[in-house]
């Protein structure tokens, strides 16, 4: 089992849903950076379930630094970050033991680990690790804030319900901070009515967060396997219920024309800037200096009340399942600060891949 993303910069996870802990250590990040604990918190905080639209498993997240932080800056060595699981009840889970949940890891768990793995919550699989990774990220996005890099991602769509998409970029990053439902319109009531109606039916919904990067400079990425797409698109695919990505105008290209898709070029204020952004920031898989905008299609929890088919895996028979236990009716409105996190990492590590680790340090590009 590898859990390792990044190389300049690389994030490990580490332990599972009800275990005694899970955690994860951030290693590359060099020294003398501003680790910024009231920002942590208000990143987990982001993710925590706090409202009748989120699960009712509650956890605090008291998290403990334990190693590569001293004096309120990085040290250089790797930082480990711990959050106890302080909330769990994991008899809801025993019958996952041979029962596989519809679109969830267990069958493919047991197969991949033979029996091992631990099913308790989803274990390793569960989207409780995505925890470890917003307080990490939220080390790394300070550092790029530092830089004038800003990440935001919202919901853009769910169910029937849909945001606008972003506009004004410093504006619109600004407005999401303190937005319980991360949306630039006033939808919160909306959306909060459509997923409440899935839960009412013992049902679950799915919909599209949009991310931008903004600050970015041109020149970031490699062509073909290391392009700027690839390392985000890698990044976001580690996040549980992501099952698509397009960037620019994404599938959208299908219905234009050269003439309509390009971004043609000119300057402004003495900068090169395209006059359109079909193409969402890149080209040739390396930023162009312009906005970084992509969406990502979320599915609908697989965890749901209603009766549902399935199979033993062990006794190899067809079963029937509903599934108990405390589960999110939409993952949406807490999964954006988990891509702002993710993203911020995989740029953290393109951005030392080209300048080196004293980056964050120097204060500009």
């Amino acid at each position: 089992m590898k859990n390792v993303f990044g190389n300049n910069i690389s994030i490990t996870l580490f332990g599972e849903s009800h275990g005694d802990a899970i955690g994860a250590v951030l290693d590359g990040l060099g020294a003398g950076i501003e680790v910024d604990k009231d920002f942590i918190d208000k990143q987990l905080s982001k993710r925590r379930p706090a409202l009748k639209t989120d699960t009712q498993r509650h956890e605090k997240d008291n998290y403990s630094i334990l190693s590569g932080v001293f004096n309120g800056k990085s040290a250089g060595s790797p930082i480990c970050i711990v959050i106890p699981n302080e909330d769990t009840k994991s008899k809801d889970y025993s019958e996952m033991a041979t029962i596989a949940r519809p679109s969830h890891a267990d069958y493919t768990a047991f197969v991949k680990y033979k029996g091992y793995n631990d099913y308790r919550g989803g274990g390793h699989f569960s989207g409780r690790l995505t925890a470890p990774i917003v307080a990490c990220g939220a080390i790394v996005q300070k550092a790029l804030q530092n830089l004038g890099i800003k990440v935001g991602t919202h919901i853009l769509k769910c169910g029937n319900v849909s945001d606008r998409d972003f506009c004004d970029y410093e504006k619109d990053l600004a407005l999401l901070n303190d937005k319980a439902f991360p949306v630039l319109s006033d939808i919160e009531e909306e959306l909060s009515k459509e997923i409440l109606k899935a839960k009412e039916v013992k049902d679950s919904i799915g919909g599209i967060v949009q991310s931008a990067i903004y600050g970015l400079p041109a020149g970031i990425g490699e062509p073909f396997f290391d392009s700027l797409e690839s390392v985000l698109s890698h990044a976001v695919f580690s996040i549980g219920g992501v099952k698509g990505i397009e960037f620019g105008l994404g599938f959208g290209f299908a219905d234009k024309l050269g003439s309509e898709a390009n971004d043609e070029f000119a300057i402004k204020d003495g900068k090169i800037v395209t006059k359109t952004n079909n193409n969402g920031g890149i080209n040739g898989g390396i930023s162009n200096g312009m906005p970084i905008v992509f969406n990502s299609v979320i599915k609908p929890t697989p965890s749901i009340s209603k009766e549902q088919n399935t199979v033993n895996f062990v006794d190899n028979k067809e079963e029937k399942l509903v599934i108990e236990g405390r589960h999110d009716p939409a993952i949406i409105r807490r999964v954006c600060v988990v891509f702002d996190s993710i993203i911020s990492i995989a740029l953290a590590d393109l951005l030392v891949q080209k300048y080196g680790t004293d980056v964050f340090l120097e204060g500009k590009l």
